[in-house]
């Protein structure tokens, strides 16, 4: 049997941080697939494995709990498979990288499609995602980050926070021409972090699935479509 069972749509997006982090971490699951998502959805809550309102929800097997949320998911991953740094005040850190990680997507989707991308939202918005950037740029400068060496919050070998941090910028970079233009020249450092990070092993594979499973897509709907035609040069 795998080690937990994840419920998310077929689609990179805020699963994705939660597969990267089992598969840096060598652990195994199944994905329950989009039928049992909506089923879940449209029955009652009393059915659910966890009280949720969407997508992800991750089941631990062996110690019999399901969590919903995926910041609250990569807490108790981290708590469960040691993955947290020492201190409280990096532990804290590693967890608002994982809260910002979920605020862009959030706005990069313009909150889950409440409206579409045009060239106009995209050419206002550009600002505010180079300012995300940089929040990402500085933590890594003041964390001994530079384009050949370091991690996000310093130490010597990649955590939770530097997995979160590559998955959030290439999967987006990956299947958006813009965004990677954007993201190499404001954030180079971070960006050569990403690079790293992504060419550990078990991210090479997951990074290899999801091009198999999902091809280009990105987010669902209307509006993965919106951003696949504006936000690609």
């Amino acid at each position: 049997m795998a080690d937990y069972e994840l419920l998310y749509w077929s689609a990179p997006f805020r699963g994705q941080f939660i597969r990267a982090v089992l598969a840096f971490a060598g652990k195994t699951w199944t994905e329950g697939g989009d039928t049992k998502i909506a089923r879940l959805m449209e029955g009652p809550v009393k059915d659910m494995p966890v009280p949720f309102m969407g997508p992800p929800v991750l089941i631990d097997h062996m110690a019999s709990v399901a969590l919903a949320e995926m910041p609250a998911i990569i807490l108790y991953l981290g708590e469960t498979l040691d993955l947290m740094p020492d201190t409280p005040e990096l532990r804290a850190m590693t967890i608002k990288i994982v809260n910002d990680a979920n605020d862009v997507i959030d706005e990069i989707t313009l909150n889950g499609g409440d409206h579409m991308w045009t060239e106009k939202r995209w050419q206002e918005f550009m600002p505010r995602l180079a300012k995300w950037m940089s929040i990402w740029e500085d933590t890594g400068r003041r964390n001994g980050l530079d384009k050949d060496a370091g991690h996000i919050l310093g130490g010597r070998a990649p955590g939770i926070a530097d997995v979160i941090t590559a998955t959030l910028w290439t999967t987006m970079t990956e299947r958006f021409s813009k965004i990677r233009d954007l993201f190499e020249e404001t954030a180079p450092m971070t960006a050569a972090l990403c690079q790293r990070v992504s060419a550990l092993p078990p991210l090479i594979k997951l990074a290899e699935t999801a091009r198999k499973d999902y091809g280009q897509a990105y987010a669902g709907g209307q509006i993965g479509a919106s951003m696949a035609k504006i936000l690609n040069d």
